[in-house]
């Protein structure tokens, strides 16, 4: 079979999407990622076709959140403003993912963010299949939508939370619908918005690429809405370390890692200082990763290294703990690793697998990261190297992560979809 799948947004929202499309071609299938340009490096080694996407609206993203606190670029008139570049560079992002289908397909992917997987699916005349790597995204009595950050909330006020989720797509609605009914040539109908809806009504399959061990799967949830665990992509087999952090791994005692990838914010001097100022008082040696929103240190401590850049996964299991924003990704990167961690989150998404990282008890208290200072972040760092109780449940809780096989799971999921006769039923199956 042919997948063609469809993600956008920063190396978090693109690699488990890879992760899968590697397997699938390690599976005798074909796969066709379409995301973000920058990102074509990252699929070369794994075989899959590369499908690059315009990413001007990540350019611009991230120019808004590289702004000082308080200038016109933030707030209301800064949203609005940036709506409006947004709103503009749409057709031709559009018109790049139109492209990546031209050979066709047998099934699409999208995430449930980017509703252009559906329309084009509609167009092919195949299943759409929306796939989401964090819970928000089908409404449920037990958890908030992540448009909110509250907690403890009564089931009717979550499963409402959720209809928050459609305010955000409301702008773009214009452009795709001159798109859709342009380029695509498809007709208006009941439901096109709607990534939870197949062409004639029906309701679609839902592939959640996370560990249902760690999320528990809400009992409202449908059985078409399936938790496959997480789709990791091993590091590449042409990624070496350097000899200068294989040396400094190899030189004392497991070091800590603190790294916060595109999420440094307007001043990303202040977060190193704060970092190396927390690694100088906490006498932990540590690996302080620069990431991608280009944290600054200019002052390196002795016990400290700063890296570039190296795979999760060949990373993190040589470490003691992690610190890190609680992006989706990286957090299943440090439970897999079975480390504790830290998590200091910026959003919503963020604040949720903090709160569920410490109900597990694999992570110390959450520090938001805007309010990070030197003191907490050594002391938090300080617990989650040496508290042998965060070490232990952090151990066993990998052991079942590595046990499941995402990819897998959500591949047997797809086949099975294609195979059944038309308005058959998927098969329900144990989601652990």
């Amino acid at each position: 079979m042919k997948v063609l799948i469809y993600t956008y947004g920063s190396r978090g929202d693109v690699q488990p999407y890879l992760g899968l499309a590697r397997r699938l071609v390690e599976t005798g299938h074909e796969a066709v990622l379409a995301g973000p340009a920058r990102f074509a490096s990252l699929a070369a080694p794994y075989g899959v076709g590369f499908a690059p996407l315009d990413d001007g609206p990540l350019r611009l993203a991230e120019a808004r959140n590289q702004r000082s606190e308080g200038s016109e670029g933030k707030g209301i008139r800064g949203a609005l403003a940036m709506m409006r570049e947004l709103k503009q560079m749409i057709p031709n992002v559009l018109a790049e993912c139109w492209a990546a289908a031209a050979d066709g397909a047998d099934v699409v992917l999208h995430h449930p963010g980017l509703s252009v997987g559906q329309h084009i699916a509609e167009k092919l005349g195949v299943p759409a299949v929306p796939t989401a790597l964090q819970h928000g995204y089908v409404p449920t009595r037990e958890y908030p939508s992540l448009a909110l950050s509250a907690e403890n909330l009564p089931g009717w006020l979550n499963r409402l939370s959720y209809v928050l989720l459609k305010a955000g797509s409301v702008a773009f609605k214009e452009p795709i619908e001159t798109w859709r009914a342009g380029t695509l040539g498809l007709p208006k109908r009941k439901d096109r918005h709607d990534v939870f809806r197949n062409p004639d009504g029906t309701p679609t399959i839902v592939l959640n690429a996370f560990s249902p061990t760690v999320f528990q799967v809400p009992a409202d949830w449908p059985d078409r809405v399936r938790t496959t665990g997480y789709w990791f992509l091993p590091a590449s087999p042409q990624w070496t370390p350097s000899a200068e952090l294989k040396g400094f791994l190899d030189s004392g005692p497991a070091p800590v890692y603190i790294g916060f990838g595109s999420f440094i914010g307007a001043d990303p001097e202040r977060a190193g200082r704060v970092v190396a100022e927390a690694v100088r008082r906490s006498g932990l040696r540590a690996v302080i990763a620069r990431g991608s929103g280009g944290i600054e240190v200019t002052d390196l401590p002795d016990n400290a290294f700063l890296l570039d850049e190296a795979p999760h996964d060949w990373l993190f299991p040589r470490l003691r703990a992690v610190a890190h924003a609680g992006g989706a990704g990286v957090t299943a990167a440090a439970l897999a690793a079975g480390v504790p961690q830290v998590v200091c989150p910026t959003q919503n998404e963020q604040l949720f697998w903090a709160r569920l990282m410490r109900g597990h008890g694999v992570a110390a208290e959450p520090l938001r990261y805007k309010r990070l200072d030197a003191d907490a972040l050594a002391s938090a760092l300080t617990t989650a190297a040496t508290d042998p109780g965060l070490a232990r449940k952090a151990a066993e809780l990998g052991i079942r992560v590595r046990a499941e096989d995402g990819t897998g799971a959500a591949i047997r999921v797809i086949e099975e979809l294609l195979a059944r006769p038309a308005g058959a039923a998927v098969r329900t199956e144990a989601t652990a």
